[in-house]
Formats: structure tokens, C-alpha cells, sequence
């Protein structure tokens, strides 16, 4: 358990934060989600619409540190391919 006053604000602090990133992932698995809809359906035009929306959503989650720059790029890679591979 923590002693210090440092410590005990530390641990509040960590909690506010890991509901906001949380949040902050979820958001970016539920626009994800949303393109994967698309390729499923094989809407070609959906699935460029919900990755055009998706990848700000990534970057952001890059810029704010809850997911790394390389997990964001390959997954907005795999996504594009998937997406420009719709005839």
C-alpha cells in the first residue's frame, strides 16, 4: 500500500488516466470495427469512407501515447490493403 502523499496521489491520479485511455482505445477499436463491417459486407465505398474516419482516430491515439506508432501504422496498412483489394 502506498505510504507517501506523493504516492497515494500517484495512485489517483493513474486511475483517472487508465479510464481515459481506456475510453481512448475503445473509440479507436469501435472505428476499426467499422471498417471491418464494411469489408464484410463488401461495400467498397463504406469501407473508404470508415478508414478515411478511422485513421485520424489512430493518429490520435498515437499522439495522446495509448496505442505505438508501428501497432497504428501496420493495422492502417492491413486495413488499406483490405480495403483497395474490394473489386
Amino acid at each position: 500500500m502506498a505510504n507517501t502523499p506523493q504516492a497515494k496521489k500517484r495512485i489517483r491520479r493513474n486511475d483517472r488516466r487508465a479510464e481515459i485511455n481506456g475510453a481512448r482505445v475503445s473509440r479507436i477499436r469501435t472505428f476499426i470495427k467499422k471498417v471491418e463491417l464494411a469489408l464484410a459486407t463488401g461495400d467498397k465505398a463504406a469501407a473508404s469512407a470508415a478508414l478515411a474516419a478511422a485513421q485520424p482516430e489512430l493518429q490520435r491515439g498515437v499522439s495522446k501515447g495509448v496505442v505505438h506508432k508501428n501497432t497504428a501504422s501496420r493495422k492502417f496498412s492491413r486495413l488499406t490493403k483490405r480495403v483497395s483489394a474490394l473489386g
